[in-house]
């Protein structure tokens, strides 16, 4: 009982949700619904009249009237199905786009540690495989149709045949059919459908449960193809390496592997099915049978027309399929209510950072502004979630606005940690961290966010137009986009663009998008730092991929990009460091040395000074 109750729940739950996404949709289907369930029945009840009339000798013209009346009622409703069948597709599709969005954008609000968590990439995963087999969401939206369908089948079916077993007419009636008028015989077919009825959900209850199981069993089959056929092999990308690295025969061969599992789940699914199926099958065959008996007979009693025949046997065999309909959508839907579990645990992803309020004060950049942004870290340590091993210990610096600090360290020391916690994507597990003597918790956090302006390591630029990468948004001012390009050292390369900002990066969706190298990429995402003008600029290994001439232009340069911003600085290559006023050295999570390059260098015992060697060693 409790677990029905659960079901219920997601089901109505999923359909809130659908009205919360696409509010109309589920009404239209509603009234779809209800006109597809009663159209079986106007062919029914106008055929029983039309034959009565005929057994009765009445005229032709109420006979005509009849089947005029069917055959408009009949196209009428056709037709409005047919007109409404237009709106609710538009509404689907329209279903379908903004699910996806609310999904997405789910994931962009939610806190940047659940976006790094392994645990919400597999629900979220879980969820596209889910409606890859349209499971989910989209089966709720199509078993609801056929529920609504059903029910008012089942409805209109009784309705017209509840006269059969009311009409017993006169109780003195003998000889061979007398029996049907016994007040048991009711009894006796009402038990008999309801032990169709019990066959029925039982053998579509254990076809859905095995089918889910199998479903189950065929999800890496599902996910591994995806990956391949939509990710790897159509994207261009991957073409040199299939290429040179001959990865053809390997990706035919773990395909083949995983399809031959596939196939023999499909193959047991199947003998599943047929093996349940033929159990329905027969119960519905022997019902049907006793319900053609009862009618007939009852009429060979003398106790309807024969036009009646035709209206009872149509009725009772809709009820028949509306009712094991009926119940092989509910279980369909129990069986789907795993899929909705996921879809809702993903919502209900927590958000840990705790949202101030404080405004974050606006502070002028310009000779007459007074600069007054400062930022320390105040015993800071950090360990990511589930994970016992702390990443930062005990951090304590200052930096003030205009400033440049450059972080080195060796991999995983802590540096990207270190600019992850300044920028708030994650909270520290210890310490603080103060903006102007302030807890940066209390600040409001997309107003805190405002004023770092990073190109990560890992930035991404998306297959949009080259002006809407670098502003980050659909408008934007042309000639700062222009400007900030140029500063960035994408000049040369811009003027070429035939199509100026409007030119769309690489090929994605566009067949005259521009393809562009690492290097290009690089100075693209630090346009787009630039374009966003906060005071405080953070640059992780801005120099990885540009060439030396390109990177040596960078340094020469490197005040007069950043302006009078505070500048954050993460690099390998140690020459770089010599741009900046001070140098935080980091080794494994804690920050071990800070001066200036010359003090740094000259401090022979120190990490600094062995890394500087350790590079200095091959530009000698």
């Amino acid at each position: 009982m409790k677990r029905l109750l659960a079901d219920i729940f997601y089901i109505f739950k999923g359909l809130k949700e659908i009205r919360r996404i696409r509010p109309w949709l589920l009404s239209l289907i509603m009234v779809r619904a209800v006109f597809e369930a009663v159209a079986p029945f106007i062919p029914i009840y106008m055929s029983g009249l039309i034959i009565n009339g005929i057994a009765q000798g009445k005229s032709y013209l109420p006979l005509i009237e009849y089947a005029a009346a069917a055959i408009t009622s009949n196209l009428l409703v056709v037709l409005f199905i047919g007109w409404l069948s237009r709106f609710i597709q538009i509404g689907q599709e329209q279903f379908n786009h903004k699910y996806e969005m609310v999904l997405s954008q789910k994931m962009m609000e939610m806190d940047y540690a659940s976006v790094e968590n392994p645990e919400t990439h597999r629900l979220r995963a879980k969820i596209n495989e889910n409606q890859m087999m349209n499971g989910g969401m989209l089966r709720l939206l199509r078993a609801f149709k056929e529920l609504v369908k059903c029910l008012f089948a089942i409805v209109f079916s009784v309705a017209l045949t509840l006269s059969l077993f009311t009409q017993n007419g006169d109780n003195g009636l003998s000889g061979s059919y007398g029996f049907v008028t016994e007040p048991i015989v009711p009894y006796i077919l009402g038990a008999c459908i309801l032990a169709n009825v019990i066959i029925s959900m039982y053998a579509n209850t254990t076809i859905t449960r095995k089918m889910h199981q199998m479903i189950n069993e065929i999800t890496p089959f599902n996910r591994i193809s995806n990956y391949f056929l939509n990710q790897y092999l159509f994207t261009y990308h991957a073409g040199k390496d299939i290429r040179i690295y001959h990865q053809k025969d390997l990706i035919v061969s773990e395909s083949m592997a995983l399809y031959n599992d596939a196939d023999a789940a499909f193959q047991k699914m199947s003998k599943n099915r047929i093996k349940y199926s033929g159990i329905t099958t027969i119960s519905t065959v022997m019902l049907t049978t006793l319900i053609y008996l009862f009618v007939g007979l009852k009429a060979m009693a003398g106790l309807f027309g024969v036009g009646s025949i035709i209206r009872y046997v149509g009725s009772i065999n809709e009820f028949t399929h509306a009712f094991t309909g009926f119940m092989n959508q509910l279980a369909t839907l129990r069986a789907n209510n795993e899929s909705m579990k996921m879809y809702f645990d993903f919502f209900a992803v927590p958000s840990h950072l705790y949202q101030g309020s404080l405004p974050v004060e606006k502070r002028a950049l310009c000779d007459d502004g007074d600069n007054e942004y400062e930022i320390e870290f105040r015993n800071v340590s950090f360990q990511y979630p589930s994970t016992e091993q702390y990443t930062l210990r005990d951090v304590s610096l200052k930096l003030k606005i205009g400033g440049r600090l450059a972080v080195v360290g060796m991999n995983g020391s802590g540096k990207t940690t270190f600019i992850k916690l300044l920028c708030r994507l994650y909270d520290p597990t210890d310490g603080e961290i103060l903006l102007n003597g302030i807890n940066i918790k209390k600040y409001d956090l997309e107003q805190y966010m405002s004023i770092f302006a990073v190109v990560f390591q890992d930035f991404k630029l998306f297959s949009f137009s080259l002006g809407q990468n670098v502003a980050a948004k659909v408008d934007y001012d042309k000639a700062k986009v222009e400007s900030c390009l140029a500063e960035a050292g994408f000049g040369e390369r811009y003027n070429e663009m035939s199509d100026e900002t409007e030119t769309c990066l690489y090929k994605d969706f566009d067949e005259k998008g521009v393809e562009i190298s690492g290097g290009e990429a690089q100075k693209i995402a630090l346009a787009r730092a630039l374009y966003k003008d906060a005071p405080i600029m953070i640059l992780d290994e801005p120099t990885a991929a540009l060439d030396p001439i390109a990177e040596f232009e960078m340094y020469t340069k490197f005040n007069e990009l950043v302006g009078n911003k505070t500048a954050i600085y993460i690099s390998h290559r140690l020459s770089s460091c010599r741009f900046c006023d001070h140098i935080a050295v980091f080794h494994e999570g804690r920050l071990i040395q800070r001066g200036s390059h010359d003090d740094l260098v000259s401090d022979k015992s120190g990490k600094y000074h062995e890394l500087w060697q350790a590079q200095a060693q091959y530009y000698a």
